[in-house]
């Protein structure tokens, strides 16, 4: 009598998630912004930037708004921010 191919599998799907959590690559906010002035600057598209930089062209897109919206807010002298414990 054969196991349950389901039920043996949902462990390996549980690894299999667990190594991709672990590979995820995480960027400083230079890198952020070298990527998305990169990609302002127009040399290469956006595609080739994403693919080079081994990112989703959705993740650049979302990267870009949020880069934009901050420099949005910064010159309409939207500049209030909470101080951190060590410049108090």
């Amino acid at each position: 009598m054969r196991k349950n191919p389901v039920a043996t599998k949902a462990p390996a799907e549980q690894v299999v998630k667990d190594i991709r959590r672990a590979m995820r690559k995480l960027h400083s906010s230079e890198e952020k912004i070298r990527i998305v002035l990169s990609g302002l600057r127009g040399e290469d598209s956006i595609a080739e930037l994403c693919r080079k930089e081994g990112i989703a062209q959705s993740l650049y897109y979302s990267w870009s708004k949020d880069f934009l919206e901050a420099g949005k807010k910064r010159l309409a002298g939207d500049t209030a921010r909470q101080a951190s414990t060590g410049e108090v």
